[in-house]
């Protein structure tokens, strides 16, 4: 779909959940994008603090905003399918209500999807405290990443990923189920598994905001959802164990540095 521009419509879908003290600064860094012709599907998952006034009042502000509210809180996973299932583009990218986006990430993104053809593109991370205050730390990514690799350690940031609506709708987990593994994660890994391509761009063009409690979390609940990630998209047991020791390996040497 394209508007007068003759620009290529792109969905971003936002779900969220009682964020009121991130929610305008996610919203913003998508409608400073240099890529002008989006619309910004937000996906309000039964909020009970001021994020749906913030949301009203920065739609009434620019067009490019729609609001779905959800009657009952339902979780990420089905708060961002329904965005995706609204979207009126054939290309979707997320965007979760605590990380922000550099102005000329889907620009860059777009781009590099014409000329490389990719299926999925992802971007490098920057990462921010609860404070706002920047990691001197950054998350490079390769220009291309295949199943096995990803397998080791999931590089790909939901809030850096530009794809297809058909890819994400056919792969992404559903069910109760989905519930008990990192299901983007899941999402791309299966993708990649069917012969789908994903190419990356060095660059942080994201900036992920970690919150204390992703810091000092359930490890051992963490380290279920990856190994029923990996069931979930075929390995067999010795093969779940192989991957899952380099998973935590690599997550050990990418947290270390926010301490």
């Amino acid at each position: 779909m394209s508007d007068h521009t003759g620009q290529e419509l792109i969905s971003v879908i936002l779900p969220v959940y009682n964020g009121e003290n991130s929610i305008e600064t996610s919203v913003s860094s998508v409608l400073a994008q240099t890529y002008g012709n989006i619309e910004l599907i937000i996906v309000d998952d039964a909020s009970n603090d001021n994020t749906h006034d913030i949301c009203s009042h920065m739609s009434r502000m620019d067009n490019r905003i729609r609001i779905i509210t959800n009657p009952g809180n339902c979780g990420v996973l089905k708060a961002r399918t329904k965005g995706v299932e609204s979207a009126g583009s054939g290309w979707v990218a997320f965007i979760d209500a605590d990380d922000s986006w550099q102005p000329e990430k889907l620009e860059k993104q777009l781009k590099l999807r014409d000329t490389a053809g990719c299926d999925l593109v992802y971007t490098g991370s920057a990462f921010s405290g609860e404070n706002g205050k920047e990691y001197d730390w950054i998350m490079h990514v390769p220009e291309r990443v295949g199943f096995k690799i990803l397998l080791k350690q999931n590089i790909i940031s939901n809030s850096s990923v530009l794809m297809k609506k058909e890819d994400y709708l056919k792969y992404a987990p559903s069910g109760s189920a989905a519930n008990e593994m990192h299901e983007d994660f899941a999402c791309w890994l299966a993708m990649l598994r069917d012969g789908h391509t994903a190419c990356g761009i060095d660059e942080p063009l994201i900036t992920y905001r970690i919150s204390k409690g992703a810091k000092t979390g359930n490890k051992f609940k963490a380290s279920t959802m990856n190994m029923n990630t990996y069931k979930y998209i075929g390995l067999g047991f010795w093969s779940r164990i192989f991957y899952q020791t380099c998973y935590a390996f690599n997550g050990l040497l990418k947290h270390r540095h926010f301490r």
